[in-house]
């Protein structure tokens, strides 16, 4: 799993027990999930369908640098399927896991389309390939 992004868990990400809010862990997974989904399908215009079952397994506090990594477990022939997991940097605990986190790529109307995507393609080695074209 590459972990690509990290937070710093500051007073307001905090809930009443000044621990890091769950919903908090939860919008930044979302957006690491939509960023890494963009980056694949190379379409700006995709959704969060559907996360399975959400296993918080520790906490973080303020000051905790937590990192999140994704990884692809399926292309469809509209979504990208995901697998998350949360963990603090500096002590590799795990925070948070996610199994699956279906995103779905869209047309210009808002409807599934078709991405033609079979396989993780990395920026440089897309950069790359079409440098040589």
């Amino acid at each position: 799993m590459r972990f690509n992004t990290r937070k710093w868990v500051k007073p307001e990400d905090l809930n009443p027990n000044e621990t890091l809010f769950g919903g908090r862990l939860l919008a930044w997974i979302d957006e690491e999930a939509a960023l890494y989904t963009i980056i694949q399908l190379e379409n700006t215009r995709v959704v969060t369908k559907h996360m399975t079952e959400i296993n918080f397994m520790s906490s973080a506090k303020q000051g905790d640098i937590i990192e999140l990594g994704i990884e692809v477990i399926k292309f469809g022939q509209t979504s990208l399927t995901l697998k998350c997991k949360a963990r603090n940097k500096m002590t590799q605990e795990t925070i948070l896991t996610v199994d699956s986190i279906t995103m779905v790529n869209l047309d210009e109307h808002g409807k599934p389309k078709p991405h033609g995507k079979t396989k993780v393609e990395f920026v440089d080695e897309r950069l790359k390939k079409n440098f040589k074209e």
